[in-house]
């Protein structure tokens, strides 16, 4: 497959491996009606550090990603400041990427992959991503897609239309749309949906016992596959008697005498004296034909025998034509698929603005996103009890349709947002992670009437072997849920079962997890695997392997060994992933 190439790309290709795990630390005084908003979260930081931070809890059960990156348009005042150990990335410190920088498309690819790499990590195996760009990184980022999420992957290009009378300032064309790409994380077992349908549109479906049904294709084929001779498996003759609500077939043997699947040749002799004899019994003897040339059907004959509750007849212009009938697939509802042109009047750009100043009274946020877009992407994407994540939130639209969908359809989606602060030297005191997204969300909540709330977080120390050694511990909650994903990449999911008290972490397959550890630099650093621990775990867990996290052991390997245990320390041999 052709791959991408920019500068720093060996650089950070791997990035997001290196950067540490971080705590992410309640600021309880800006939850709000955290009780109602179970699993809502606002993540106040850098985004890298965020979606690292959250691995340990959230890796493979994302549904849905909504993210509107920087369009690197070269007007947006972005910097970057992704720090790795290299000269180049380092020159690249702190530096406004603008339309005259030359490098700014390899700074852009620099800073979106180590992210969309983890972005990938957090979703589930049905999962998606919707990524808003516009045409001055789009062919980079289908590039930079294809390798992180494979080719085969890739679902649809979007034109989504957010200014129907165009920009005339732009050259040549006004310009009336952004993009919208859309991938899997593994497109076989990816799960979409479909929007549900308006009253005027209803008129088009019908009910039978099996539910709701409206004409879809007809069954003969056409185009350059649906000649007799390419697809002889799909050509055999119907019947259908004047009056009656079904097609029937001709017999298993007949079938076998007029095509021949050895030599895939028909008995045109034998349809003819087959089509004489049951136009005599006065059946309608039907063959896939369309001005004297030999087609084929959509479906095979042992299909259509299985599903006549699947087919509609119409003999109203005197021709006799089988239609399959068009089965709504977002539950038992009539539903209707997404075009690949994303338009609706509410996808205005002025919209996303609007909305804004609905709950601020002012503008205080540039170009944001209109809800009614955001909402279905996640309508498209995911249904009730998902996560869905926005690692760019910026005013927070996605939470807000989140919140506004859950309304409608009384779903219980839960959102995840990050936003930086985005202060500077200037405005040391910026905050849009505070004073926009979280703010929106909390007015949003209580202009509309949501029952909904979200805890606060923000991005802490690192869980790194410097930070640990100089005495910055998190609680040993915490650490555990961190430890158990270093130990097994999967999260932790039964979280009551740690036992501080007990240094117990877990269990995975066959495995015993724990962690002798306190929040107290003085008393850690006397603690160890002794013999004690050991004869307590393995009477506790007699038929495990037992994996002990410590700052030291007392215990030899042969005695280890023998009672299958094994010793990691903190933190030296802590960040050695195991993935077992």
């Amino acid at each position: 497959m052709p791959t991408l190439q920019f500068k720093g790309k060996n650089i950070i290709w791997n990035r997001h491996l290196s950067v540490p795990y971080h705590t992410l630390e309640e600021v309880s005084k800006l939850h709000f009606q955290s009780d109602k908003g179970k699993g809502n979260l606002i993540i106040e930081g850098d985004n890298l550090l965020a979606l690292k931070a959250l691995l340990p809890m959230y890796a493979g059960k994302v549904k849905v990603v909504c993210i509107d990156p920087p369009y690197n348009t070269g007007n947006e005042g972005w910097v970057y400041n992704d720090n790795a150990n290299s000269p180049l990335i380092k020159d690249w410190l702190g530096k406004e990427v603008g339309k005259d920088d030359l490098t700014r498309h390899d700074k852009w690819l620099c800073m979106m992959t180590p992210r969309l790499r983890l972005l990938r990590d957090l979703l589930c195996d049905e999962g998606i991503i919707f990524i808003n760009i516009d045409d001055n990184e789009i062919y980079h980022m289908r590039c930079l897609m294809n390798e992180i999420f494979a080719e085969e992957n890739f679902v649809a290009l979007l034109p989504t239309i957010m200014n129907l009378k165009g920009n005339q300032d732009e050259f040549a064309f006004a310009g009336t749309h952004e993009y919208t790409l859309v991938y899997a994380k593994n497109k076989v077992k990816s799960l979409f949906y479909e929007f549900t349908i308006d009253d005027e549109e209803l008129t088009d479906w019908e009910e039978d016992a099996f539910g709701f049904f409206k004409k879809g294709a007809n069954l003969k084929s056409s185009g350059i596959n649906a000649p007799r001779e390419k697809r002889p498996n799909l050509f055999y003759p119907l019947l259908y008697k004047e009056g009656s609500d079904k097609i029937e077939s001709i017999n298993d043997e007949e079938f076998k005498r007029l095509y021949k699947k050895e030599t895939k040749e028909f008995d045109d002799k034998f349809l003819s004296r087959i089509k004489t004899r049951y136009e005599g019994m006065g059946y309608k003897f039907i063959v896939p034909i369309s001005r004297e040339v030999y087609m084929s059907w959509r479906w095979e004959r042992e299909k259509i025998i299985a599903e006549p509750f699947n087919i509609i007849i119409d003999s109203s212009d005197g021709d006799i034509s089988i239609y399959k009938k068009q089965r709504p697939s977002l539950g038992d509802l009539p539903s209707k698929k997404p075009k690949t042109t994303f338009y609706k009047p509410e996808y205005s750009s002025g919209n996303g603005t609007n909305q804004i100043k609905e709950l601020f009274g002012e503008k205080v946020f540039n170009n944001p996103k209109p809800l009614q877009l955001i909402k279905d992407f996640i309508t498209v994407g995911s249904k009730d009890g998902d996560i869905i994540l926005d690692s760019f939130s910026g005013s927070g639209t996605t939470g807000h349709a989140v919140m506004d969908l859950n309304k409608e359809d009384k779903g219980k989606r839960q959102f995840i947002l990050v936003q930086m602060t985005e202060a500077t030297e200037a405005e040391a005191n910026k905050n849009i992670c505070k004073d926009i997204t979280r703010e929106r969300i909390k007015r949003a909540i209580e202009k509309y009437d949501y029952r909904s709330g979200f805890q606060y977080l923000r991005v802490g120390q690192p869980l790194d072997a410097e930070t640990l050694l100089k005495g910055k511990l998190p609680d040993f909650k915490t650490f555990a849920k961190y430890v158990y994903y270093l130990c097994t990449g999967e999260n932790l999911k039964e979280e009551n079962k740690i036992s501080e008290k007990k240094s117990f972490i877990g269990t995975f397959g066959k495995q015993a997890i724990y962690l002798i550890y306190k929040q107290d630099y003085d008393a850690l650093i006397r603690m160890a695997l002794d013999l004690e621990f050991a004869e307590k775990i393995i009477s506790d867990q007699p038929d495990k392997k037992r994996i002990v996290y410590a700052p030291a052991c007392f215990l030899d390997e042969e005695y280890m060994e023998a009672n299958q245990i094994e010793f990691v320390s903190i933190p030296y041999n802590l960040f050695q992933r195991k993935n077992k």
